[in-house]
């Protein structure tokens, strides 16, 4: 059993690093990262998924040089991680382009950590995963590199992240945590080390398959919810009635749900249910619910790059000439997080009909949009548009004077978030 814990927390993204700066306060350990740019610009102080507390950040970097026991070093080294004796795996679980789960990161983070493992170990995951894949698919690999035996030699617990990127409120240890253990045990010493930190407390799961399927639930619930009411904005567009409107008379009713319609990415709730869909069809059950409230999310983009489209038709506008300005390309607002933006989807369309598309987002990172997305972001918007569509609401937008940013009175503004004054325009989803 571990005593004296060292911790690894291995990826120091959106997730990693929040834990890492919060463990470190309590216990020795080590930020471990492939990327070495990520590794210097953290001991820099710096982060650029602006989910840290700088103050946090700087008070564990500080404790590391003062004491043995305490504090928050960084390495891109896998040697570093020998001294260790709980690893936590925070790596990142897409899905490829076919809509299957890609389990590359996880198992090559679970085969770099074979190498390290030392009898009494404990490896804890906290990427999103389907039920099972801890224990069918990361353990395997644990055990072959390592050559211990699983339960006998080391264990695993898992412990799903529920990190809300660019939420200042909702922050890591305000969040109730799911722990679970690979033994009664080990159960106990994962929800022990999870409740040193986590101030709204944990709630331990009886085995690390619920554990597993409780985060892949979570996301699910959302994305079939959101995609209902997506289903009825497509529906009161044909009718010519503003679906937002309509949610707000239909939300008078005290246990109605208030979501929103929108497009659904980012790195949970466009992805997970897939991960749960491939473990259900893995076990000869399609599942009906999930797959339509997936079709139904992933074909938004479409719909709204279409419906721009008709606009501009509608003002008479030649579409192969017209211009669109396209405010946002983070998944969220206020938040520079890029990942599985679905605004891409309005973007390619729009392309499709040689319409000149500009991209402006004060959030996101320039280098890393033009390197997944191949997208130049304009640094200030200096043009005027025939059409510009708010994709994203964040805060800075508010302050725009969309009537500037017009070419003519006959420009259109389409609000997907339903985020601006409706009187400004011309129709929202």
């Amino acid at each position: 059993m571990v005593l004296n814990k060292k911790i690894a927390i291995i990826g120091l993204g959106y997730v990693g690093l929040p834990l890492a700066i919060e463990f470190g306060k309590k216990f020795k350990v080590l930020g471990f990262d492939i990327n070495q740019s990520r590794i210097d610009e953290l001991n820099k102080g710096v982060d650029r998924t602006n989910e840290a507390d700088l103050i946090g950040l700087k008070l564990a970097i500080d404790l590391a040089s003062e004491s043995n026991d305490l504090g928050l070093k960084f390495s891109s080294k896998p040697e570093d991680l020998k001294s260790c004796n709980v690893y936590i795996v925070t790596v990142p679980t897409p899905i490829n382009q076919f809509k299957a789960p890609d389990l590359e990161p996880l198992l090559r983070a679970s085969e770099m950590l074979g190498k390290v493992l030392k009898k009494g170990d404990i490896v804890i995951y906290e990427s999103t995963v389907y039920p099972g894949c801890t224990e069918e698919d990361c353990v395997p690999v644990l055990e072959q590199h390592s050559g211990l035996k699983f339960n006998l030699d080391f264990y695993c617990g898992y412990s799903p992240e529920r990190i809300n990127p660019g939420d200042k409120v909702n922050t890591l240890t305000k969040i109730k945590k799911v722990t679970s253990g690979s033994t009664i045990d080990i159960s106990e010493v994962v929800d022990k080390l999870y409740k040193s930190i986590i101030v709204a407390g944990t709630h331990k799961a009886p085995s690390i398959k619920v554990a597993e399927a409780s985060k892949a639930i979570e996301n699910a619930q959302r994305d079939v919810n959101i995609s209902f009411v997506n289903e009825l904005a497509l529906i009161f567009d044909k009718m010519g009635i503003d679906t937002n409107d309509v949610l707000e008379a239909a939300g008078t009713k005290w246990n109605f749900l208030n979501y929103k319609p929108g497009l659904v990415g980012g790195h949970c709730i466009g992805v997970d249910p897939y991960y749960l869909a491939h473990k259900a069809e893995s076990l000869g059950y399609h599942p009906q619910v999930i797959l339509s409230g997936r079709r139904v999310n992933d074909n938004m983009g479409m719909f709204v790059a279409n419906k721009v489209i008709k606009l501009l038709i509608d003002k008479n506008k030649l579409i192969a000439q017209s211009s669109v300005l396209v405010l946002g390309i983070t998944f969220k607002e206020n938040c520079p997080d890029i990942r599985n933006s679905k605004v891409i989807d309005v973007i390619s369309e729009l392309k499709q009909f040689n319409i000149l598309v500009d991209v402006y987002d004060p959030h996101a990172d320039k280098f890393e949009v033009n390197e997944e997305y191949g997208i130049q972001l304009i640094d200030s918007i200096v043009s005027k548009y025939d059409g510009i569509i708010l994709a994203v609401s964040h805060s800075e937008y508010l302050n725009l004077i969309f009537d500037d940013l017009k070419k003519d009175r006959d420009s259109i503004l389409f609000d997907i978030k339903g985020f601006l004054n409706r009187e400004l325009v011309d129709s929202r989803l």
